[in-house]
């Protein structure tokens, strides 16, 4: 009998280098798109796909994503008092009733896959999603939703997926499809950071997974790789030859925050159509693009 899809895995333990200094201290999945940091984006895509469970693998200087998700007594006191009502509801709706944070401190850095993995204890038998801050995904249902709802209809792993640019195929897993019928694609191979010469398409798996519990049974077998660190790309495709998994071309837009660009492009985009100050920062955009570029 298939099971609602109750847990979702948000893997943080990342240093973020990238965006240093200003990931030093702070996580950089604490960073912001406007007035909400990252973490947050992801984790409310999750409550709106129906998952309760939220287990967060981090790692050293993370304390700061664990006290964004708790309550804080002080912040809530002060705002009752000064009569701040808007921002104490705002503070506390952050994360809803009847949503569980756990977290699960993962020692050492060793790759996507063993940060999958240090979830096992927690997820046990169950199928789970896996969800990356760094892909800031603006869907219309969540793009979680969509997967999940996927999953529902087949009972089976399910990768989101997009077409990207033949020359960036070295960035990402790139996978090889073919039809299931009824518009559904199977995924027959999948391969990590191919060179755009030996790539089997442009069909590229970005941030965000539903996967089977098989997937622990072959992160455990898998073979490190560079620097030590277990590929979960290199799981799927050994799981891909005892159970089929599905790829979803999902409706939404992605930006790559774990890139400078796809940051600044989030930052505009979320700010445009932000209710509080969507309307004047675009009349300011308007207004900078016509005397920079007049």
């Amino acid at each position: 009998m298939k099971t609602r899809l109750t847990k979702a895995v948000f893997p943080v333990a990342g240093m973020g280098s990238r965006f240093l200094p200003a990931t030093k201290a702070s996580p950089k999945e604490m960073m912001p798109i406007v007035d909400k940091p990252l973490i947050q984006y992801a984790v409310e895509e999750a409550v709106e796909a129906g998952i309760t469970d939220m287990i967060f693998i981090t790692g050293r200087n993370k304390r700061a994503i664990e006290d964004h998700f708790d309550k804080a007594y002080e912040v809530e006191s002060e705002l009752a008092a000064r009569g701040k009502t808007e921002l104490l509801e705002l503070v506390r709706s952050i994360i809803p009733r009847g949503i569980n944070c756990i977290y699960i401190r993962q020692a050492e850095a060793l790759g996507l896959g063993h940060a999958v993995l240090c979830a096992r204890p927690v997820v046990n038998d169950e199928s789970f999603a896996v969800i990356l801050a760094d892909d800031l995904i603006d869907g219309k249902p969540p793009v979680i939703r969509q997967m999940t709802d996927m999953f529902d209809r087949h009972g089976c792993s399910v990768l989101g997926v997009e077409e990207i640019p033949r020359e960036r195929t070295r960035q990402y897993g790139i996978v090889s499809f073919e039809s299931a019928g009824a518009g559904v694609e199977r995924i027959t191979a999948i391969v990590e950071k191919p060179e755009p010469a030996a790539a089997p398409s442009n069909l590229a798996v970005v941030g965000r997974y539903v996967l089977t519990a098989r997937i622990f049974h072959h992160l455990e077998r898998v073979t490190p790789g560079t620097g030590g660190e277990i590929q979960l790309t290199d799981a799927i495709a050994t799981l891909l030859a005892e159970e089929q998994v599905l790829a979803c071309r999902f409706k939404g837009t992605r930006y790559d925050c774990g890139s400078k660009l796809g940051y600044l492009q989030a930052m505009v985009a979320f700010g445009r159509k932000h209710p509080e100050v969507g309307a004047s920062f675009e009349a300011y955009l308007r207004e900078f693009c016509a005397v920079t570029w007049r």
